[in-house]
């Protein structure tokens, strides 16, 4: 079966997001333009890396090319996208691999978030060529999400998706794990109950 890439480039809105409460939420990357949107779902912690690894990207962007390259400091103002997901929310696939890249020629951002894949390996050198082989752009692999954005798209993209991650359950002063409504056993304190 031949690998289905959903391509986006460049997508009328790229967003962070999330459904579900503090402490149950789910993460989504979402693309839409033309017509059609793609929801992938993935950790929180996927989304955060992510969102650092392009505040990153455009910063060394705008360091190696002396700041002529089309990319803001900031997330210009007009870029905010405070709007929920697009409902409904239909999962394509749960995100394994994430690769960020910038393309020079077009001056733009690439994400690119391919399926989860389970790998079965008798040794090391069979996991190490298993990997090998879900990193090429082959037409059988996994399910993959593309997207081409510009600097200032993605700027605003990384400020969105750290603010969501941050909106969801205050971490403990203590510990920083998350503490919930009815607090939670701080391994700091001994496991006595900490409220919040």
């Amino acid at each position: 079966m031949s690998r289905q890439v959903f391509l986006y480039d460049p997508p009328e809105r790229f967003v962070a997001g999330t459904v579900g409460l503090p402490g149950r939420r789910t993460f989504y990357l979402q693309a839409s333009g033309a017509g059609r949107t793609t929801s992938v779902a993935l950790e929180k912690a996927q989304v955060e890396v992510l969102a650092e690894r392009i505040d990153e990207l455009l910063d060394e962007v705008v360091r190696r090319t002396g700041g002529s390259a089309p990319v803001p400091a900031v997330a210009p103002a007009e870029t905010a996208d405070n709007a929920p997901l697009e409902t409904p929310v239909e999962e394509e696939f749960r995100v394994g691999t994430m690769a960020l890249a910038w393309d020079g020629e077009d001056e733009c951002v690439v994400v690119e978030a391919q399926a989860l894949v389970a790998l079965e390996a008798e040794s090391d050198e069979e996991l190490a060529e298993a990997e090998e082989m879900l990193l090429r752009d082959d037409e059988n692999g996994p399910p993959m999400l593309r997207v081409r954005i510009s600097g200032a798209m993605a700027r605003a993209f990384a400020k969105r998706a750290l603010e969501v991650v941050r909106a969801g359950r205050p971490p403990c002063p203590l510990c920083s794990l998350p503490l919930d409504p009815e607090g939670h056993v701080c391994p700091r304190q001994n496991g006595y109950r900490r409220q919040p």
